[in-house]
C-alpha cells in the first residue's frame, strides 16, 4: 500500500467564510511543521506548485507582477496580477490573499480565497486536500497531487464537502461526475 493509498483527511477544521454577494471569502487556517520560508517556496515556486495546488503557473508568484495562472481542469490560462509580495509573509494575487505567520517551530498559513457562493464547501474540501498534500511535500513523503475533479472523487472529499457545508450553515451543492468535470 502507497502512502497516498492510505490517506484519509482529517475532519473539516480551520475553516471559517465571510458571506456577502455572489463570492464569498472562504478563510482556510492550517498549522504546518514547516518554516515561513519553506512553505513561501511551495507558495510561490511553479515547480512546487505543480506537485500539490489546483493550479499550474508559469512564472514565479513570488515578485509583483503577471503571470498565467490555469487551474486544473480548465483548459484557458487566466491573466493573474501579483500584487503583493512580501516574502516570506504575504501574497496576493486575484482573488487570493496567503499569509504565513512563524508559529511554534512551524508555520500558520491562512488563506483568504473569494469563491462563488454555490461552491465554498467544494473550495473547503479541495483546499483542504491541497494542504494535506502540502503537508506531505514539505514533509519528504510526497502523495502526489490531489486536484479537480480527481480529488472530487477521493475518498474524503463528499464527508468534507459536507462537513464544511454544515459549518457553513447550507446545503452541499450535488456532486456528480459530470458537475465535477464541468467545475
Amino acid at each position: 500500500m502507497t502512502d497516498r493509498e492510505e490517506y484519509t483527511p482529517g475532519p473539516a477544521s480551520g475553516a471559517q467564510v465571510r458571506k456577502g454577494g455572489e463570492k464569498w471569502t472562504l478563510i482556510l487556517v492550517r498549522e504546518l511543521r514547516h518554516s515561513p520560508e519553506k512553505v513561501w517556496q511551495a507558495l510561490t515556486d511553479p515547480a512546487h506548485l505543480r506537485e500539490w495546488a489546483p493550479f499550474e503557473v508559469d512564472g514565479n508568484l513570488g515578485t509583483v507582477g503577471t503571470v498565467k495562472l490555469t487551474w486544473v481542469g480548465t483548459p484557458t490560462p487566466q491573466e493573474t496580477r501579483v500584487t503583493r509580495a512580501d516574502a516570506p509573509k504575504v501574497l496576493e494575487y486575484s482573488d487570493t490573499r496567503w499569509e504565513l505567520e512563524a508559529f511554534g517551530g512551524g508555520t500558520r498559513l491562512t488563506l483568504w480565497h473569494n469563491i462563488d457562493r454555490r461552491f465554498i464547501s467544494w473550495g473547503a474540501a479541495g483546499w483542504h486536500i491541497s494542504f494535506d498534500v502540502l503537508d506531505h511535500v514539505l514533509s519528504g513523503t510526497p502523495i502526489g497531487r490531489i486536484v479537480g475533479a480527481e480529488s472530487m472523487k477521493f475518498a474524503g472529499w463528499q464527508r468534507l464537502n459536507a462537513e464544511y457545508a454544515k459549518q457553513f450553515g447550507m446545503e452541499p451543492p450535488n456532486w456528480s461526475p459530470q458537475a465535477a468535470r464541468n467545475s
